[in-house]
């Protein structure tokens, strides 16, 4: 194994962990991958059967682009997960981590005619990029991995109808950063909108028009790497062990 594939390995694992801690892991039914730096199109899951507070750098499952282990005696993955991940892995050459999430705020969110609403900042941060595909079951053939993907366009964000939500970057920090925002954008409207009494407030034209910040592949990279020593920092405080 060489030192780039292991420190993918403990990036990786610290987003399951991550993303275990911020309550957003749906037992074993999710699923976050990374592609694995050299020439052999290789990638990174966790396994399927451990929930994401137990993934560490040495028990996630590297896999082929058809999402069979390398190692005869791997643990078993969720396939339907990768298909969706490897669509899009091959697809996006700049995509290196892809975060998919089924919370509860983001699938109801998914459940909603009109999507994500631009009511305040942080929706703004991810609703002039946030693309949607609607839901055909469970992923699992050629045909709607292309749709998907096409419907994925350039974007780093996705809402999957009636499914839940997904983001992708070309670093750690980039995917954590994107996904962050989409469930705390979609979190914040399931609250305004129990809370609301008079109807929903939307931004005006004028400011949702206005260009933003981070939606190309180089400035997520940036912020990306600004953001991850915080969250590892952050992780090693709560438990260190996802580097094993």
């Amino acid at each position: 194994m060489t030192d780039e594939e292991w420190r993918v390995r403990i990036e990786l694992a610290g987003l399951c962990r991550l993303v275990a801690l911020y309550g957003w892991d749906d037992m074993l039914d999710t699923h976050i991958t990374a592609r694995v730096p050299g020439a052999g199109h290789h990638f990174l899951i966790n396994a399927y059967g451990l929930m994401f507070e137990e993934i560490t750098a040495s028990n996630l499952i590297k896999v082929d682009v058809a999402g069979q282990p390398l190692n005869s005696a791997a643990a078993a993955i969720n396939p339907a997960g990768f298909v969706i991940h490897s669509a899009i892995h091959k697809a996006r050459p700049d995509v290196n981590f892809v975060i998919h999430l089924h919370t509860i705020a983001g699938v109801a969110v998914s459940c909603q005619q009109t999507g994500l609403l631009p009511l305040n900042q942080t929706a703004l941060s991810v609703y002039s990029e946030l693309a949607y595909h609607d839901y055909e079951g469970i992923v699992a053939d050629a045909e709607e991995q292309a749709r998907l993907v096409a419907d994925l366009g350039q974007s780093n964000a996705l809402m999957l109808r009636h499914h839940g939500t997904l983001a992708c970057g070309p670093n750690a920090g980039g995917a954590w950063q994107k996904i962050y925002r989409l469930e705390r954008a979609c979190s914040i409207q399931v609250a305004a909108t129990n809370l609301s009494t008079d109807g929903l407030l939307p931004l005006s034209a004028d400011i949702i028009r206005q260009p933003r910040v981070g939606s190309t592949t180089e400035s997520l990279r940036a912020r990306g790497d600004s953001i991850w020593p915080a969250m590892v920092r952050k992780l090693d405080r709560v438990d260190p062990s996802y580097k094993l």
